[in-house]
Protein backbone atom coordinates (compact mmCIF):
# COMPACT_ATOMS: atom_id res chain seq x y z
CA UNK A 1 0.00 0.00 0.00
CA UNK A 2 1.24 3.81 -0.69
CA UNK A 3 1.72 5.80 2.16
CA UNK A 4 1.39 9.43 2.29
CA UNK A 5 3.19 11.39 4.95
CA UNK A 6 0.83 13.86 5.57
CA UNK A 7 2.61 17.54 7.01
CA UNK A 8 0.04 17.82 9.84
CA UNK A 9 -0.66 14.12 10.52
CA UNK A 10 2.05 11.83 9.87
CA UNK A 11 2.39 8.77 7.49
CA UNK A 12 -1.27 7.33 6.34
CA UNK A 13 -2.61 5.52 3.78
CA UNK A 14 -3.19 6.46 0.15
CA UNK A 15 -6.84 5.72 0.12
CA UNK A 16 -7.48 8.55 2.66
CA UNK A 17 -5.79 11.37 -0.18
CA UNK A 18 -7.22 13.17 -3.15
CA UNK A 19 -4.82 14.94 -5.96
CA UNK A 20 -5.41 18.69 -6.17
CA UNK A 21 -3.07 19.63 -8.87
CA UNK A 22 -0.16 21.19 -9.60
CA UNK A 23 1.55 23.59 -6.93
CA UNK A 24 2.45 26.38 -6.50
CA UNK A 25 -0.06 28.25 -9.44
CA UNK A 26 -0.52 32.11 -8.54
CA UNK A 27 -3.77 33.55 -9.32
CA UNK A 28 -3.52 36.45 -11.33
CA UNK A 29 -3.36 39.51 -8.91
CA UNK A 30 -6.35 41.29 -11.41
CA UNK A 31 -8.71 38.71 -12.78
CA UNK A 32 -10.77 41.12 -14.30
CA UNK A 33 -7.78 42.71 -16.09
CA UNK A 34 -6.72 39.23 -17.89
CA UNK A 35 -7.81 38.22 -21.52
CA UNK A 36 -9.77 35.22 -22.00
CA UNK A 37 -6.64 33.54 -23.19
CA UNK A 38 -4.63 34.57 -20.12
CA UNK A 39 -8.01 33.27 -17.96
CA UNK A 40 -8.09 30.19 -19.93
CA UNK A 41 -4.22 29.28 -19.21
CA UNK A 42 -4.86 29.98 -15.54
CA UNK A 43 -7.58 27.60 -15.44
CA UNK A 44 -6.30 24.73 -17.54
CA UNK A 45 -2.65 24.54 -18.80
CA UNK A 46 -0.41 22.33 -16.18
CA UNK A 47 2.58 21.27 -16.82
CA UNK A 48 2.78 17.06 -17.66
CA UNK A 49 6.46 16.33 -17.04
CA UNK A 50 8.22 13.15 -16.53
CA UNK A 51 9.93 12.96 -13.27
CA UNK A 52 10.13 15.01 -10.09
CA UNK A 53 6.54 17.08 -9.86
CA UNK A 54 5.66 19.85 -7.40
CA UNK A 55 1.83 18.82 -6.72
CA UNK A 56 -1.83 19.56 -4.40
CA UNK A 57 -2.83 17.14 -2.26
CA UNK A 58 -5.81 17.17 0.42
CA UNK A 59 -5.75 14.97 3.22
CA UNK A 60 -9.66 14.20 2.76
CA UNK A 61 -10.12 11.68 5.14
CA UNK A 62 -7.84 12.96 7.81
CA UNK A 63 -7.39 16.43 8.99
CA UNK A 64 -8.84 17.68 5.59
CA UNK A 65 -5.79 20.24 4.85
CA UNK A 66 -4.12 20.62 1.92
CA UNK A 67 -0.45 20.24 1.41
CA UNK A 68 1.82 20.27 -1.07
CA UNK A 69 4.32 17.17 -2.43
CA UNK A 70 6.98 16.19 -4.47
CA UNK A 71 6.40 13.13 -6.26
CA UNK A 72 8.48 11.43 -9.06
CA UNK A 73 5.79 10.48 -11.60
CA UNK A 74 8.34 7.66 -13.06
CA UNK A 75 8.02 5.72 -9.86
CA UNK A 76 5.06 7.43 -7.85
CA UNK A 77 7.04 7.88 -5.62
CA UNK A 78 7.06 10.86 -2.91
CA UNK A 79 9.95 12.31 -2.03
CA UNK A 80 8.71 14.94 0.69
CA UNK A 81 5.87 16.57 1.54
CA UNK A 82 5.13 20.10 2.81
CA UNK A 83 2.77 22.91 4.12
CA UNK A 84 0.96 25.26 1.14
CA UNK A 85 2.91 28.57 1.64
CA UNK A 86 5.97 27.08 1.59
CA UNK A 87 8.95 26.24 -1.29
CA UNK A 88 9.88 22.85 -1.92
CA UNK A 89 12.67 21.60 0.48
CA UNK A 90 16.16 22.30 -0.32
CA UNK A 91 17.31 19.11 -1.52
CA UNK A 92 14.51 19.50 -4.04
CA UNK A 93 16.60 22.42 -6.47
CA UNK A 94 15.36 21.90 -10.26
CA UNK A 95 12.04 20.62 -9.27
CA UNK A 96 9.06 21.51 -11.48
CA UNK A 97 6.88 23.81 -9.10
Amino acid sequence: MLLINCPYCGERPEPEFVYGGQAHIARPTDPHACSDQEWADYLYQRDNIKGVHAERWRHAHGCGRFFNALRDTTTDRFLATYEVGHQPPAHAKGVHA
